[in-house]
């Protein structure tokens, strides 16, 4: 019960950082809600009562094991909000060169305008 309430807890600060308009707490803030998220597919697969894989019949085990379908979601889920992570920090970084500004309300600045109306379908 104590970790599920301390991934809502998680989750919820990374809600509030992503809801921020400065583009490094968004950034940290989807950091912190992949976080998040792992931390409650963990507590979602929890130690259940479950047999090791590959022992034979009487034999004695070591104890109850954990799911590995989970541990594998969980890495790869890992992997995927590394990546997204370094793709966010580069647009962040592209967004600061182009603007100066860390603000999310400046990168309206930097696409350029159409000077020419676009042509209407006839």
């Amino acid at each position: 019960m104590l970790h599920a309430v301390a991934a809502a807890i998680v989750i919820a600060c990374a809600l509030h950082m992503v809801l921020s308009r400065n583009l490094v707490r968004i950034l940290l803030g989807l950091a912190l809600l992949a976080t998040g998220t792992n931390l409650m597919l963990f507590v979602a697969g929890g130690q259940g009562g479950r047999q090791p894989p590959l022992i034979r019949e009487g034999a004695k085990t070591l104890g109850a094991s954990a799911d590995p379908m989970i541990q594998a979601l969980i890495l790869t889920a890992i992997v995927i909000g590394l990546a997204l992570t370094v793709i966010l920090a580069t647009v962040v970084l592209r967004g600061w060169h182009a603007t100066g500004s860390l603000d999310a309300r400046d990168l309206d600045l930097v696409e350029p305008r159409r000077t020419t109306k676009p042509v209407e379908p006839s």
